[in-house]
């Protein structure tokens, strides 16, 4: 391994190896707490001195106070080969202050190498360990982001209808559930939200053709003007060949509720009709789910709660195209198999 392939990547508690520039020294040097560490006979090889005289000059340090033992010295347990054997052991190692010390004391110039190296080591690991924290930090600031959308939309809502509590107690549950999924993706994945459990089998396809037939079937069961499910362009069809778009031969929406949620979003956004967009467009959701055996959980229980599915056609109606994404994210984190 060359030294500056090791510097490419630094992780917290590894070893990492060093050469000497001469290439007659190589030490496996431990990486813990912001600073390397070396055992005492590694710290004899380094200087090629006895350990009895690096002892000594370890012991001078801290009796002349120039270095605190508790600061400075730690006890790692260490895999040891000896013979044919592994034997584990705790062995005491000293950091980089204490060695630079030891090395002034025995004038070394392996000593001021591995200085200088072990500087360059550091400072890769605190500007990756800084670069680290920083983008944690940036994806948890897009996560409340999100979810402040979410409820800027929920307070759109409340605002424009007199809704009925049911509907307003549908519109907490979704915020709830998502704040609840937000909190377990931020267990697994560096507090990013992403489409995870899903459903790849897809036994059902959904068709204008068969689109058109549950529509007609719903406006039969509302009995309600002819201008329900009439529609104004052909936006109606484009939302069902969307959900089944590819680029470069791959799904956009691999999975059933990435399709499901897609679906929902396209045909609230786009008026399609002149009557009966969310209508519609709930029922699809459902039925499109339903028969790729997704709607039910093994309970027998919906996935998401018929006032749950209300509140949330609300809060897509009236949310801003460029928040998307973070709408569909919510439908499907609501109803995939994590739910």
């Amino acid at each position: 391994m060359k030294q500056k392939d090791v510097l490419t990547e630094v992780p917290k508690g590894e070893i990492i190896l060093y050469k000497s520039p001469d290439g007659s020294l190589a030490l496996d040097v431990k990486l813990e707490e912001e600073t390397v560490w070396l055992t005492l006979e590694q710290v004899c090889k380094l200087f090629e001195k006895a350990k009895s005289t690096i002892s000594y000059h370890i012991n001078s340090v801290f009796k002349e106070g120039e270095l605190e033992r508790d600061l400075t010295v730690r006890k790692f347990r260490t895999v040891q080969v000896e013979g044919k054997r592994s034997i584990t052991r705790d062995l005491e190692y000293y950091n980089l202050d204490v060695i630079i010390s030891v090395g002034y004391r025995v004038k070394s110039k392996r000593g001021t190498q591995f200085r200088i190296w072990a500087n360059k080591v550091l400072k890769d690991y605190l500007l990756k360990g800084y670069a680290l924290n920083e983008r944690k930090l940036k994806e948890q600031t897009e996560k409340i982001h999100e979810l402040e959308k979410l409820i800027d939309n929920f307070s759109l809502v409340a605002e424009k209808y007199e809704l009925e509590k049911d509907i307003f107690t549908g519109i907490l549950k979704v915020v709830s559930d998502y704040t609840h999924a937000l909190d377990l993706l931020d267990q697994y994945d560096h507090q990013t939200l992403k489409i995870k459990a899903t459903t790849k089998e897809e036994p059902f396809r959904i068709t204008y053709a068969k689109a058109k037939r549950v529509i007609d079937e719903l406006k039969n069961k509302f009995q309600t003007s002819n201008l329900f499910g009439k529609e104004k362009d052909n936006s109606f069809k484009s939302s069902i060949t969307t959900i089944y778009q590819t680029f470069e031969g791959k799904e956009l929406y691999p999975s059933v509720e990435e399709k499901a949620a897609n679906l929902l979003y396209f045909i609230i956004k786009n008026h399609s009709f002149i009557d009966g967009n969310k209508r519609i467009a709930a029922s699809l959701f459902l039925w499109f789910l339903d028969k790729n055996k997704v709607l039910y959980k093994d309970s027998g229980e919906k996935r998401i709660a018929d006032n749950a599915l209300v509140a949330l056609c609300l809060m897509i109606a009236e949310s801003n195209p460029k928040e998307k994404e973070i709408m569909t994210k919510v439908v499907v984190n609501l109803i995939n198999k994590n739910n």
